[in-house]
């Protein structure tokens, strides 16, 4: 692994369902640096989303430490501000509002930042060019094919600066050319402004993209 500082430790992280008899997450324990590109991959129903979500603070685990940027969020209650400024999420489904453009969509996570309208409107817009749409900023989600409305969803979620991205299946939904169009957008992210990235795929070809590979498989990485 990479000598730069950990972005992310994960110290024997445990997160059971079914009152326990279900342990989607089973004794992990890896580092992710500053910078670096992950992707964790295995069968569906592996675990690989639900730690993506504990690292999201999504969700709470019953043991183990989760270490992101030197703070332990493990114990923490208030998670809100985490979520907003640490860490930039993107799902399977894009969740963007239908009847805002997509220069909007992308500007809602700053409405709480106190930036005005025109550096709020400045910053979406640098950041749909980032991903290629600076020509759709005026378009609303259903007049955006699905690649591009995922594309719309990652510049959300740089709204405000994250130094880190976790992409939960970000191509699940989509066709090989639009999937690899959101993974050149996210390549691109990563190789201009050094953001950490943690991406959760099926697909060993999109995992290929990224600098390490974590295989996962009933809870466990492969190979503990």
């Amino acid at each position: 692994m990479s000598e730069r500082a950990p972005a992310v430790d994960i110290v024997d992280l445990v997160k059971t369902f079914d009152a326990g008899r279900t342990r989607a997450v089973d004794g992990v324990t890896f580092s992710v640096a500053q910078g670096e590109f992950v992707a964790i991959t295995g069968p569906s129903g592996c675990g690989k989303s639900t730690l993506l979500h504990l690292i999201a603070a999504l969700e709470r685990p019953d043991s183990g430490r989760i270490v992101v940027l030197g703070k332990d969020i493990t114990g923490r209650h208030d998670l809100s501000g985490y979520r907003a400024r640490t860490v930039g999420l993107v799902f399977q489904l894009h969740n963007l509002l239908p009847t805002l453009t997509a220069v909007e969509n992308v500007e809602v996570p700053m409405y709480e930042t106190g930036l005005g309208m025109r550096q709020r409107r400045r910053r979406a817009l640098e950041l749909l060019e980032l991903v290629g749409l600076a020509d759709k900023a005026r378009r609303r989600p259903p007049e955006l094919s699905g690649g591009e409305r995922q594309r719309v969803a990652i510049a959300r979620s740089l709204s405000n600066d994250p130094p880190i991205l976790l992409a939960d299946e970000p191509t699940g939904n989509l066709d090989s050319r639009a999937g690899r169009n959101v993974m050149e957008a996210l390549e691109a992210i990563h190789h201009q402004h050094g953001l950490t990235i943690i991406m959760v795929t099926h697909d060993p070809g999109i995992a290929a993209s990224a600098d390490r590979i974590i295989k996962m498989l009933d809870g466990r990485m492969e190979g503990e």
